[in-house]
């Protein structure tokens, strides 16, 4: 209660862990196994992320949110 505020990120095929731990923040991500935050190269997308999870650090009281925006895969190169 009185230590380092926390946010975990999880992928949707996990996001009923946080639910059963009783975790304070959880963000849950529509993302695939591996890139929690987005596809490699999508920095934008990381970003929105992240930013999305440090927004939780401003709830009171224990709090799981879903990522609105769906996976998108980079195109290769």
């Amino acid at each position: 209660m009185a230590g380092i505020p926390t946010v975990g990120v999880y992928i949707g095929a996990f996001g009923h862990i946080p639910r059963q731990m009783s975790v304070a923040r959880a963000l849950i991500t529509p993302h695939p196994l591996g890139r929690p935050l987005g596809a490699p190269g999508d920095a934008e997308r990381q970003l929105a992320v992240v930013e999305a999870a440090t927004d939780l650090f401003e709830v009171t009281g224990a709090t799981i949110r879903e990522f609105p925006l769906e996976y998108r895969p980079t195109p290769r190169r």
